[in-house]
């Protein structure tokens, strides 16, 4: 049973967990028939966006270039970066990461630098930053748009001069390390508004890479379930071999606002809660999440959400579809994107 001639007839308000499907989709001729062969590793799909990402990757890998990944949290900004790291001549020396939101500022510094004995109190003994550690390898800095205004001219300085200074230091060190540097946030924006030196911004996005969310990418969908279902699986040692092809359908139908890692936990959370070989996935659970925060007065169906949420954003920007302050860019998805969900959602502009 190929994927691509699979139907999912039933529509979301017929979604019922205690339902049993007629259709079930079978995980190990999914596995024969639609293994991606992206050729890097963790990196599951095949759609167009993705492979326009991997393109990118390799074109960029084998230099020195500084890379900056864009795109909304969960979508996989590790992974790429990983991959641009194996298929570089760094592949033999260190791939570091660092998650600049992760540690409070005070103690970034001595993260990324390192710092000597003595520097400050508690500081009883050396300590080598990452930046060091990553000599000759790659650094990972991931969420950099978190990195503190009076730490960033010591960033810039590495990436200009590949020079720094550990923390209650007077020597200078040279390091060769190659940056690729994450982030959700907007740059420029952050710019405008005195929060992120622009010097530093230019010399990180020398090249820089978009990775699209989870939603514009919904032929993937398939294939990471079936992944997430087989790993989550063998770490439970369960089996499961089938799944429900309104489930798939709902799954894949599904906007998934935290991307990859919330299809991730959704996965996880279903094939602990399966009994027996076929996936159940609580559909309600993509209702509740999509529904939450909103008022009484819920929409019974996802596309009911979605055609309300659309409306709502296109009614504040007054129907502008383009532009850095359209509906597109607030709803997070390029205007094509957009045009096609109006004409499936049938949502036309009011005379």
């Amino acid at each position: 049973m190929s994927l691509n001639n699979l139907t999912y007839p039933l529509q979301y308000e017929e979604l019922r967990p205690d339902t049993d499907p007629e259709i079930t989709l079978d995980l190990d001729r999914l596995d024969e028939t639609l293994n991606p062969e992206t050729g890097f590793e963790g990196i599951i799909g095949r759609s167009s966006a993705l492979r326009r990402v991997l393109e990118m990757v390799e074109t960029v890998a084998w230099g020195d270039s500084t890379v900056l990944l864009l795109g909304e949290t969960g979508t996989g900004k590790e992974l790429i970066a990983r991959a641009i790291h194996s298929h570089s001549p760094r592949i033999e020396r260190p791939f570091v990461k660092l998650n600049c939101a992760a540690i409070p500022t005070g103690l970034l510094e001595s993260e990324l630098f390192g710092h000597e004995r003595g520097a400050f109190t508690g500081a009883i003994t050396q300590k080598i930053g990452r930046v060091e550690v990553a000599d000759q390898g790659s650094l990972f800095l991931d969420e950099i748009g978190d990195i503190a205004l009076e730490l960033q001219p010591k960033l810039l300085r590495v990436l200009q001069e590949r020079e720094f200074e550990r923390l209650g230091s007077t020597r200078t060190k040279k390091v060769d390390v190659r940056i690729v540097a994450a982030t959700h946030r907007d740059l420029e924006g952050m710019i405008l508004k005195g929060e992120f030196r622009s010097d530093l911004y230019y010399r990180l996005n020398v090249f820089p890479i978009s990775i699209p969310p989870l939603r514009e990418r919904p032929e993937d969908i398939p294939l990471l379930v079936e992944h997430f279902v087989q790993e989550t699986a063998r770490k439970l040692n369960k089996t499961i071999d089938a799944i429900p092809s309104d489930t798939m359908a709902a799954l894949t139908d599904y906007q998934w606002p935290g991307n990859i890692r919330e299809l991730e936990n959704v996965i996880e959370r279903a094939v602990i809660l399966s009994r027996g070989s076929i996936l159940r996935v609580p559909h309600r659970d993509l209702q509740s999440r999509v529904t939450a925060g909103h008022s009484s007065e819920k929409p019974e169906t996802l596309a009911d959400v979605e055609r309300e949420h659309i409306r709502a954003v296109l009614k504040q920007t007054r129907w502008v579809l383009s532009g850095p302050s359209g509906a597109a860019a607030r709803l997070g998805m390029n205007r094509s994107t957009l045009h096609f969900r109006m004409k499936k959602l049938g949502i036309v502009r009011p005379c």
